[in-house]
């Protein structure tokens, strides 16, 4: 949440005296997003990043927003590909390009984000990429992949992440790699999901979704071009568009 070392240790001085025996996790974040507002008008228009993205439907709002990542990061993105490897075809949810790279990546969401991503994803990813590098030499596919990548939305449990730097498979997932996991992305270049406004509903995170429109930058394009793409009310698009630009920093 940004706050000072000062600012921090007076929330936690003001939660501490009004804890009890038994408070629940969710109640003591409900109590900091309570006190930051003070020092952070714009948390009153969001809510827990890490539940945002879990609120987001696995397809196709995760694998969109996971393709304006690697977009962010400079890389040139396809989506919801049938590749045909050595042996079967593959439906793969992104590739991304980037100078001589071509990344295979693999998006794994978890509504639960108290899930951990396993070892079956990474077995998974490794048979995929080795088919489709197989694929290629033999002429059935025209993807020199360099590498693969799995991208998801909580933490990975230790097996699988033996088995994934053991095969050289990288992972980018919540808090992980520490210095650039997947909350740091999000927060460097403030690619922050719709769902992480405070009061959407979800049939309008839906009907965004839909059209393609999975990021609060998003809502800043104009308004009747996404009131004519979702079918929304023209007002409602400029009210969610305010809130992003609060979030944003943006002066509106």
């Amino acid at each position: 949440m940004q706050a000072t070392l000062e600012q921090a240790q007076s929330i936690a001085d003001k939660i501490e005296a009004r804890a009890y025996d038994g408070i629940s996790t969710k109640k003591i974040l409900q109590m900091i997003f309570l006190y930051m507002k003070k020092y952070r008008p714009a948390i009153g228009y969001q809510i827990d990043l890490r539940q945002a993205i879990a609120m987001l439907r696995s397809k196709p709002d995760f694998e969109i927003f996971v393709a304006k990542l690697f977009e962010a990061l400079g890389y040139k993105v396809e989506t919801n590909l049938i590749i045909q490897g050595k042996c079967v075809e593959h439906e793969i949810d992104v590739v991304a390009r980037k100078d001589s790279e071509i990344i295979l990546v693999e998006v794994k969401h978890h509504v639960n984000h108290h899930t951990y991503s396993g070892l079956d994803v990474f077995l998974q990813l490794n048979s995929t990429l080795e088919d489709l590098k197989e694929g290629y030499e033999s002429g059935k596919n025209n993807f020199k992949f360099t590498k693969a990548i799995l991208i998801c939305n909580t933490k990975v449990s230790e097996h699988a992440k033996r088995y994934a730097l053991c095969k050289g498979l990288e992972f980018i997932a919540w808090k992980f790699p520490p210095e650039k996991g997947l909350e740091r992305i999000i927060e460097e270049y403030k690619l922050y999901p719709i769902t992480f406004l405070r009061g959407i509903e979800r049939e309008e995170v839906y009907k965004l979704a839909d059209a393609g429109i999975v990021t609060i930058k998003q809502l800043l394009d104009d308004i009747e071009k996404i009131s004519r793409k979702t079918g929304m009310n023209k007002s409602r698009v400029l009210e969610l568009q305010k809130a992003a630009k609060i979030v944003l920093g943006i002066r509106i």
